[in-house]
């Protein structure tokens, strides 16, 4: 198959993700988008937003579309790191004889929505951190790979931080999105008190199957990127830290530290996916752009003088694009 068959293939493929979750989430056009291009990547997704928007229905119908096992974590403050990963129990076998089995915990999914991370304990945060970086789990000695294609969407209230433990940087940093999913508008708040009078069930069928999801993650990885779009990216990630030779002016001013190289990664290997769902076999600056605000926005800092100014980090985000030189 040519290469403008498969592009072609990829975005129709996507796009019937997007008309099967449509069905059962109303709105979030931008939210769905990222997620989806997530999935593709092989990243994980940090979800901000109040109780009721329909983020758990979102993993949900991800689940049946992409025909994919789904679990959910409710982190609270007393959830063990092995409420998560599984643990090894002693089990007797027909013959009386002791065995020592190992019980898989709900990590144990390819699609897990775990539910207010940030009420977990540090402890219990840090479990997640294998796991999301490199899919597998480590109990004792034994080493557990995870099914592919595996995806965590990880939620937070950004009202309730009573009681919360706040997420170190190196886990934030396993996330190649945050994503701010907002209240609907009131004709969406219309469509959403409809939608569930008639049923509070999720009604997307599947479309795809994990092995097509890995076969898209396949094509995207062959997406080639220019030298000038590939410096421009480095140039904007760099341009996020004020200590570095040559900075940013608006790092100097607004930004306290800066982002990883995970970010450069992150806004490449994302980049490629969304090309592929406009149904382009290149990465263009727009690409890069329009993903810059999901992959920064939890990996800089910004200082008192942006707060000062009534700047958030996504406007910080939209100057360091606009003196960026491509």
């Amino acid at each position: 198959m040519e290469n403008n068959q498969k592009v072609q293939a990829f975005s129709e493929k996507v796009a019937k993700i997007k008309s099967e979750l449509r069905r059962d989430v109303v709105g979030q056009t931008e939210i769905i988008d990222h997620v989806i291009i997530a999935i593709i990547a092989g990243g994980n997704v940090l979800l901000e937003g109040v109780p009721g928007v329909g983020k758990t229905r979102l993993v949900r119908s991800l689940g049946n579309v992409l025909s994919l096992p789904f679990s959910r974590i409710q982190f609270t403050p007393d959830l063990m790191p092995s409420d998560v990963t599984g643990t090894n129990i002693i089990e007797k076998d027909e013959n009386g004889k002791l065995n020592t089995v190992f019980r898989k915990g709900p990590i144990f999914a390819n699609l897990v929505l775990a539910d207010e991370i940030n009420r977990a304990t540090p402890k219990t945060q840090s479990a997640m951190l294998e796991v999301m970086q490199e899919h597998k789990v480590t109990i004792g000695n034994d080493t557990y790979k995870l099914d592919e294609p595996f995806f965590v969407l990880a939620t937070e209230n950004p009202i309730e931080q009573d009681g919360t433990y706040p997420l170190p940087e190196a886990q934030m940093d396993r996330f190649v999105f945050k994503l701010i999913m907002k209240f609907p508008g009131n004709d969406e708040l219309i469509d959403i008190v409809k939608m569930t009078q008639i049923t509070m069930d999720e009604t997307a069928k599947a479309v795809v199957n994990g092995e097509e999801i890995l076969q898209m993650r396949a094509l995207a990885a062959t997406v080639p990127v220019i030298d000038e779009v590939l410096d421009y990216t480095a140039r904007l990630v760099s341009g996020t830290h004020p200590e570095i030779e040559g900075a940013n002016d608006v790092a100097k001013k607004y930004i306290k530290y800066g982002a990883s190289p995970r970010a450069a990664q992150a806004l490449i290997t994302c980049a490629k996916v969304r090309a592929l769902m406009n149904g382009n076999y290149n990465v263009s600056y727009e690409d890069i752009n329009a993903l810059a605000a999901p992959v920064l926005r939890h990996r800089i800092k910004i200082n008192y003088a942006a707060v000062n100014d009534k700047l958030t980090v996504d406007d910080v985000v939209a100057l360091l694009i606009k003196t960026t030189k491509k």
